[in-house]
């Protein structure tokens, strides 16, 4: 099992490696370069830039040097100093603009993956030992409406309703008051308070989706021999359902979590746009309007890495779960 693990891990070194490659091919492609958009802004703002100066500018981005030679500047800055560059879309460096929105990020993703796992396992796990009952055409009937609506969609509709028929004003994380107070416990209340809508609407489609896997996984595995096997020895119904079909079940939503970490750090671009929340997902898309490509090439390579990790974490919790990955695992080490 450690012998599996270890390779896993070796495994995804030059996976990352290829990522951060073709990231960088990316941020090369569009025309023009760092410089080039440093100077046009200044020459907009009616300053006259020097050849001498941009030749300076030149050195000082590595842009007078091969390819090759830029891609291991820009990587070995990114690990060593964690810094991405400098984003003009912004004007200031990416990493920072990264880490403003991060927290913001991670705590909506996280909290709609825990709100889908708490709400679709048990009512996926539900619905299929009640099948074909009135519960199950219902949560059926709902499941479907909820893969069905985008997300973005009802952000949309509950901001109108909101306005139009309470006068309250739905978006953002923070009241006009507190948007630019430092942090004090009312502001965090403030939060709270409007944290609960993105985490909803983020967790509606994966809720959805995971509970159709769970019913229709757990189904598959309740028509099995074993099962029967386990009621003919006189085992109760909960025993039966909580030491085997659930956790055979239960493996397609482990491996899903190889999307967890990129999710947390991509969200719904779509509601937080809409939403006008100050996380990662709109900053990217400013970006990629306006050709920001040191910050776009920050996302990509942060979003490959984090499926990478993600993958290797679903790996090894499929292996520990799951007896017959855990055998086969040590096998083939």
């Amino acid at each position: 099992m450690l012998a599996y693990i270890i390779r896993r891990i070796l495994r995804a070194f030059p996976q990352i490696i290829l990522i951060s490659i073709l990231t960088f091919i990316i941020i090369q492609l569009p025309p023009g370069d760092l410089v080039t958009q440093q100077i046009l802004n200044l020459q907009a703002s009616g300053v006259e830039v020097s050849q001498q100066h941009a030749e300076m500018l030149m050195r000082q981005y590595g842009l007078d040097r091969p390819m090759h030679e830029r891609y291991l500047l820009w990587i070995g800055n990114i690990v060593t100093r964690f810094d991405f560059g400098y984003s003009y879309a912004w004007q200031k460096p990416v990493a920072e603009v990264i880490m403003d929105r991060m927290g913001y990020t991670f705590a909506i993703a996280l909290l709609s993956a825990i709100l889908t796992w708490v709400v679709a396992i048990p009512v996926g796990i539900f619905v299929a030992v009640k099948q074909y009952s009135i519960t199950d055409y219902f949560v059926t009937f709902m499941t479907f409406i909820g893969m069905a609506v985008p997300g973005f969609f009802l952000a949309m509709v509950i901001m109108y309703v909101a306005l139009t028929r309470f006068g309250i004003r739905v978006g953002g994380l923070f009241s006009p008051e507190y948007m630019v107070q430092p942090w004090s416990w009312g502001k965090f209340l403030d939060l709270l308070s409007n944290l609960w809508l993105p985490v909803v609407l983020l967790g509606i489609g994966g809720t959805a989706g995971t509970i159709r896997t769970m019913r229709a996984m757990m189904l598959d595995e309740l028509r099995k021999l074993y099962v029967t096997v386990a009621r003919a020895k006189g085992l109760s119904e909960t025993q039966i359902l909580v030491r085997y079909p659930v956790r055979v079940a239960i493996n397609p939503i482990i491996s899903g979590l190889m999307w967890l970490l990129p999710w947390l750090f991509s969200g719904g671009l779509l509601v937080e746009i809409v939403l006008n929340l100050p996380t990662a997902g709109p900053a990217l898309y400013s970006a990629l309007l306006a050709q920001d490509m040191h910050m776009a090439g920050a996302y990509i390579l942060i979003v490959g890495a984090l499926t990478i990790v993600s993958a290797i974490f679903s790996d090894i919790l499929l292996a520990v779960s799951d007896p017959r990955i855990r055998f086969g695992a040590v096998e083939g080490a």
